[in-house]
C-alpha cells in the first residue's frame, strides 16, 4: 500500500491537466469535481505500465477478468453474488447508463424517475436515451430519502423506468435495505427498470452498511441493471472503463443486445486498473480514514468560522453537500465563491432544483486545502455582513 499526503496544490497545478485543474485560474481553491488529489495506488500504476510495457493496446469484446474481479469484490463486501456472465463492458458509468436505457425503454423514448437533487448528468443521460425525465425530489425534511409515495405515483402515471443514485450524489446518503425493498417492491408491481449508479459504493464510511440494489430487485422480480466502477474510490475516471451487470435473467437478456463497439469503445488500461483496484483493500480502507479524518475538520472548521453552512453529513464518498441557504449568498452560492471567494465549489442548480442555496464540496484532498476552502468562504460571507453568524437550522437523522 502507497497512500500518503497529497500533493502540495502547487505541484498538482503543474502536473496535471484535468478539469479540476484547468477549468479556472490558479489563485481559485478547487474544490468541485469528483477526483482526488491523492497519487493512484502503485500496484494499479504497476498493472497499467505491465500492460503498456507488454504492448497491449487493442481492443476489447468483453469484461475478461473484470468480471470475475468484480464478483469476488461484490461477495466479499456485500455478500452479492454476482453472475459473470452477466458483467458487461462499458466506456464509463454514464456511458452504461444510457446503453442501458436504450435497450428498456419503447421506441417513442419513454419517462424516467429522476430523484433530485441528484448527479448532474443524470438529466442529460435521459435527453440522450431520447427520453424524458419525470422528477421525484429526495425528502430533505427525513434527511433525504426516497420519496416512496413521489415515485408510486409517477410508476402509476406510466413511468418506464427509475434511474437510482446509490450511494446518492450530492448528499452521500446509502439508502437503506428498508427503503430499497420497498422500491424494489413497487418496481415489480409497475414493470419498471430500474438503474442504479454504484459507483460510490466501495466508499461507505465506516459503521455504514451499504445495500446493493441488484439481489433486492432479483428477489421482488424487478428488472434492473447495476453500472459501477472503480473510477471514484481508486480515481481512475479517465482510464474510462465501466461495468453493467443485471440483476436477474430478463435483464440480462437485455444486456445481450448492448452493441459489440461498447466493448470495443472501452479502454483496455482502464479494464486492467480496475482489475488491480478491486484487490487495492488496504489503499481503499486508508483513504477512507483519511476522508473521515477530513470531514471532521470540514465540521469543525465550519462551525468555527461559518456556522450559518450547514453541512449534509455524508454515509459515503468524498463529497459534501452543503447548504448555504441562511448565509445570503442567493440561489447559486457557488459561484458568488467563486468570483468574490475564489474557491470553486459545484453548483447546486445543477443538481435540480432541490439544489437551490446548495454547493458540493470535494473532500478528497489535504486536510490543508479544507481549513483553506472553509477560510474563503468564511472571508466571503464576512465581507457580506454579520448574517452568518447565525446558524442554519439543524434537521434531525432520521433513522
Amino acid at each position: 500500500m502507497s497512500f500518503g499526503p497529497a500533493r502540495p496544490l502547487e505541484q498538482l497545478f503543474a502536473t496535471r491537466s484535468s478539469i479540476k485543474w484547468r477549468r479556472y485560474p490558479a489563485d481559485v481553491l478547487p474544490v468541485f469535481v469528483a477526483e482526488m488529489d491523492f497519487d493512484v495506488e502503485q500496484a494499479v500504476l504497476d498493472r497499467v505500465a505491465e500492460t503498456l510495457r507488454n504492448s497491449d493496446t487493442g481492443y476489447l469484446d468483453s469484461a475478461g477478468p473484470l468480471a470475475p474481479a468484480f464478483a469476488r469484490f461484490a461477495e466479499e463486501s456485500w455478500g452479492w453474488r454476482v453472475d459473470t456472465e452477466r458483467v458487461h463492458l462499458a466506456t464509463d458509468v454514464t456511458v452504461g447508463v444510457v446503453e442501458a436505457l436504450r435497450l428498456a425503454l419503447p421506441e417513442s423514448g419513454g419517462h424516467v424517475v429522476l430523484t433530485p437533487p441528484v448527479y448532474p448528468p443524470f438529466f442529460e443521460m435521459v435527453e440522450e436515451a431520447d427520453a424524458v425525465a419525470v422528477t421525484v425530489p429526495l425528502l430533505e425534511e427525513k434527511d433525504w430519502s426516497l420519496d416512496l409515495i413521489g415515485i408510486e405515483r409517477a410508476f402509476a402515471a406510466g413511468a418506464d423506468a427509475l434511474l437510482l443514485c446509490n450511494p446518492q450524489n450530492p448528499t452521500g446518503r446509502c439508502h437503506s435495505r428498508t427503503v430499497l425493498e420497498s422500491l424494489a417492491r413497487l418496481a415489480a408491481a409497475y414493470d419498471v427498470f430500474v438503474v442504479s449508479d454504484e459507483v460510490h459504493a466501495p466508499l461507505a464510511h465506516p459503521g455504514t452498511r451499504f445495500t446493493p440494489f441488484a439481489p433486492l430487485a432479483a428477489a421482488a422480480g424487478a428488472r434492473s441493471v447495476t453500472v459501477t466502477s472503480a473510477s471514484k474510490a481508486w480515481n481512475l475516471a479517465g482510464l474510462k472503463c465501466a461495468v453493467v451487470v443485471a440483476a436477474e435473467e430478463r435483464s440480462a437478456a437485455l444486456l445481450r443486445g448492448l452493441p459489440d463497439e461498447l466493448a470495443a469503445r472501452t479502454s483496455i488500461l482502464g479494464l486492467h486498473a480496475n482489475v488491480a483496484a478491486l484487490s487495492c483493500l488496504e489503499w481503499r480502507d486508508a483513504l477512507l480514514d483519511r476522508l473521515v479524518d477530513n470531514l471532521h475538520v470540514l465540521e469543525t472548521e465550519l462551525a468555527r468560522r461559518a456556522p450559518s453552512v450547514r453541512l449534509v453529513r455524508p454515509d459515503a464518498g468524498y463529497l459534501v453537500w452543503l447548504d448555504f441557504r441562511a448565509t445570503g449568498l442567493g440561489d447559486d452560492p457557488a459561484r458568488v465563491l467563486i468570483d468574490e471567494g475564489r474557491v470553486a465549489l459545484n453548483s447546486g442548480l445543477a443538481f435540480g432544483e432541490p439544489g437551490r442555496g446548495f454547493a458540493r464540496l470535494n473532500l478528497a484532498c489535504d486536510p490543508s486545502t479544507v481549513v483553506e476552502a472553509v477560510r474563503r468562504i468564511a472571508a466571503t460571507l464576512d465581507a457580506r455582513g454579520p448574517r452568518r453568524h447565525s446558524p442554519a437550522p439543524i434537521l434531525a437523522r432520521a433513522v
